[in-house]
């Protein structure tokens, strides 16, 4: 498993395993403590784990979370997805800057994003399983959601959205988003 920086976005990574495949399928080591200290990460610091299942053209995001923030190691598991981060800190080099990436389950590349960073995706196949791994207890209350389809971030999404939770759909602009974190 190798660490690859990513230019876009201040603090963020990919890390690419090595499958071995044979007759059978394939194997792969999808986490390494010892990869995630060596780019200056704490791999004790991730204390929850889920999984989302979604269809072809599901969109989900754009999503942060107030306050501290949280990190998250994304990794879509099986079929293939559109993954977007943002980067919303600012005292960030890459401040507002957007990285967009094909995550698959062929590859298993797992996608790190550093907290105050915005995280969306969209499901380029029939069945997409997209795993996460965060730092931090999830509170409700700390959920802020940016519209998908802001013209100032322009997000080329691959294919129309074909399903979002109402959250998503009726997402602020994150000009909006933005104004509220001053006030």
């Amino acid at each position: 498993m190798k660490a690859i920086a990513v230019p876009e976005i201040s603090g963020a990574y990919l890390f690419e395993p090595t499958p071995y495949a044979d007759e059978r399928g394939f194997f792969c080591r999808t986490f390494d403590a010892d990869v995630v200290r060596s780019v200056g990460l704490d791999p004790d610091t991730f204390i929850q784990d889920s999984v989302s299942r979604s269809a072809r053209g599901v969109l989900r995001g754009l999503h942060l979370r107030s306050g501290a923030g949280e990190a998250k190691l994304v990794r879509c598991s099986y079929g293939r997805i559109f993954d977007v981060v943002v980067d919303l800190r600012p005292d960030s080099p890459t401040y507002r800057n957007m990285a967009s990436f094909e995550l698959s389950g062929e590859t298993q590349t797992t996608l790190y994003i550093p907290a105050g960073c915005a995280h969306g995706f969209q499901a380029l196949t029939e069945t997409a399983d997209t795993s996460y791994r965060i730092d931090r207890p999830h509170d409700p209350s700390e959920d802020v959601t940016i519209a998908f389809d802001d013209p100032e971030l322009a997000i080329p999404w691959p294919l129309p959205p074909t399903l979002m939770s109402q959250r998503d759909r009726e997402a602020p602009s994150l000009a909006e988003v933005l104004k509220q974190k001053e006030s």
